[in-house]
């Protein structure tokens, strides 16, 4: 069990690497050199952080004080590394690899949750509830497009790290802050890497991938933590790099502008909150309208949550096939129940059957993750994909589930269910398999 840190010991130190560090930028401005930057300035800080170490060990045997053992030495270098390059102590956790989701009650009560599906408590990560508060508050003033308030005037803040974790932090309107950070283990995935996850198999993998490439509009669907970003991530994978692609997002989390190779026509919007006077706020909604005069190849809205979704709708029929987004829902079924939902808060008011008719023109496929527990530990699997084939008579919206449970707990193509677009996929590179579940 790691020991807590003296977090007073921490400040201290802390000031002191800050006097150094700005001794060492005036003496280069003296000298008539540039300040170190990359990873120059990155060592340079690496080797400060030791030199403030070893100082305070000298100190220590200078007193007479016990000396620090190894791991306590390594705990201070960690913690101070972590607040010259990165979110202060919370830092440590974000780079743990095998850690999923952080929660944190209050600067007490820090919780993790590991990819396998346990969960831990883990020790603070702040010395107190001011200081965690003003390590969200830098963060959010530095990531994104635009800075961010995180103050009682503005109790709730969301944002991307720079390892592309998204953290979701309020303040004021609960005891103590609370903070969700849930991090994406996968910023650059394939269809294959999934395929060796588990989440899906190879025919089903093929048959999404001709569906991309076809221009099919697809919303991928599940609940929290099933896996929606990092299959849309795959999914956008299959895109030619030719294309120009536009992401709307409420905070910076999909990246796909950042892998140049990949994808190097790429542009990313993020909504922005309004002002302490309530100006300046920039919608989802203006920012999907916006996207129409940007001459996309491909609109990409990052995750689906309110009014926005008939705006995404409209410019799905109006010739941007091949659109991508997420939502939040239950079942596959259950799609389109919470468009209507979003629909109907819409300044358009949309009704039940405006609705429908909206999403069976412009939406192709729903594609369907379920987080799943395990004996050993928890695994994301797409569960169904339906193909939406228009409106019933009693004007409900009419769905094909091409790939569903098979009662055995295993995903299997419904080989009696015909694929309408079949004709489109092929035409795409998809080759069906002959085995499938009748």
């Amino acid at each position: 069990m790691t020991v807590d840190l003296d977090y007073s010991l921490l400040r201290r130190l802390q000031a002191e690497l800050g006097r150094m560090r700005q001794d060492a930028i005036d003496t280069r401005r003296v000298q008539g050199l540039s300040p170190l930057t990359g990873e120059d300035a990155r060592q340079h800080g690496k080797t400060l952080v030791q030199q403030v170490v070893t100082q305070h060990e000298s100190m220590l045997a200078e007193s007479g004080a016990p000396e620090l053992t190894w791991e306590e030495r390594q705990d201070l270098v960690e913690a101070l590394e972590s607040r010259l390059f990165g979110a202060g102590s919370l830092q440590v956790l974000l780079d743990d690899d095998s850690v999923e989701n952080i929660d944190i009650n209050g600067y007490r009560n820090v919780f993790v949750e590991y990819a396998d599906g346990t969960t831990a408590r883990v020790r603070p990560v702040a010395a107190s509830n001011e200081e965690l508060i003003e390590t969200i508050q830098t963060l959010a003033a530095h990531e994104g497009l635009s800075a961010r308030a995180f103050d009682v005037a503005n109790v709730r803040v969301n944002l991307r790290l720079p390892d592309g974790s998204r953290l979701y932090a309020v303040q004021s309107v609960s005891r103590e802050p609370v903070i969700s950070i849930r991090k994406h283990r996968h910023a650059k995935v394939t269809l294959k890497d999934l395929i060796r996850l588990g989440t899906l198999d190879e025919d089903l993998a093929d048959f999404l991938a001709a569906a991309v490439r076809a221009r099919k509009n697809v919303m991928v669907a599940g609940a929290t933590g099933a896996g929606k970003t990092t299959l849309l991530r795959a999914l956008a994978s299959e895109i030619p790099p030719e294309e120009r692609l536009l992401t709307v997002e409420r905070s910076l989390e999909l990246g796909l502008d950042e892998d140049v190779e990949a994808h190097p026509n790429a542009i990313a919007l993020e909504e922005r909150l309004p002002n302490s006077e309530g100006a300046g706020a920039v919608s989802m909604a203006e920012l999907v309208r916006d996207t129409l005069r940007l001459n996309p190849s491909r609109v990409i809205v990052g995750e689906v949550l309110g009014d926005e979704v008939v705006t995404m709708l409209n410019a799905m029929t109006q010739g941007n096939d091949g659109s991508l987004s997420t939502i939040h829902a239950n079942s596959s079924g259950d799609v389109v129940h919470k468009i209507a939902t979003y629909a109907i808060q819409a300044p358009e008011r949309l009704p039940w059957e405006a609705t429908v008719r909206l999403v069976a023109t412009g939406l192709d496929l729903i594609v369907f993750l379920r987080r799943l527990r395990t004996g050993e530990g928890q695994e994301r699997v797409v569960e169904s994909v339906r193909e939406v084939a228009g409106v019933t008579e009693s004007g409900d919206l009419a769905t094909n589930e091409l790939w569903g449970p098979d009662g055995l707990g295993r995903v299997r193509r419904h080989s009696d269910v015909q694929v309408r677009c079949h004709d489109d996929l092929i035409a795409a590179g998809w080759r069906p398999s002959e085995v499938a579940w009748p």
